[in-house]
């Protein structure tokens, strides 16, 4: 059991070690899938998803596809990176996090709504147990002629 968990912690302080120098390439408008690839120098490959992307926000929306798509064609990976200039976009359950490292901290970007949709944070309105609820205001009434 204590070899198990000295061996589990080696590999972990090696990933981060090595995680920890990794960059996210800038490359103006151009967002990067991040998959781990102990075959690269650095631990990860960056792939190409999407050019010409003029914010942060599409680059999310873009990977969420990507992840969409693999789900329907039965994959099971629920949780993805990725990086568009110089940050490092995390998705999974909760919604979108941004970081500017692969170990460090994470900043809450993009919520998920009740029906999954991601959405700005400040946008969704929650009930008192946290769940989310949508709010539509009535349509206004036409004075009465006359």
């Amino acid at each position: 059991m204590r070899l198990t968990f000295l061996a589990g912690a080696a590999a972990l302080a090696s990933l981060a070690a090595c995680s920890s120098a990794v960059e996210a390439p800038y490359d103006p408008g151009v967002c990067y899938y991040v998959v781990p690839d102990e075959a690269e120098e650095s631990g990860v490959r960056f792939n190409v998803v999407a050019r010409d992307q003029p914010q942060m926000e599409h680059c999310a929306a873009r990977l969420e596809e990507m992840r969409l798509r693999f789900l329907g064609m039965g994959g099971s990976n629920r949780e993805i990176m990725g990086s568009y200039q110089g940050k490092f976009i995390f998705i999974d359950a909760t919604g979108v996090k941004v970081g500017d490292s692969l170990t460090g901290g994470r900043y809450f970007f993009l919520a998920r709504t009740g029906d999954g949709r991601l959405a700005i944070p400040g946008a969704i309105q929650r009930d008192i147990d946290g769940r989310p609820v949508g709010v539509i205001a009535p349509p206004e009434q036409a004075a009465p002629a006359g």
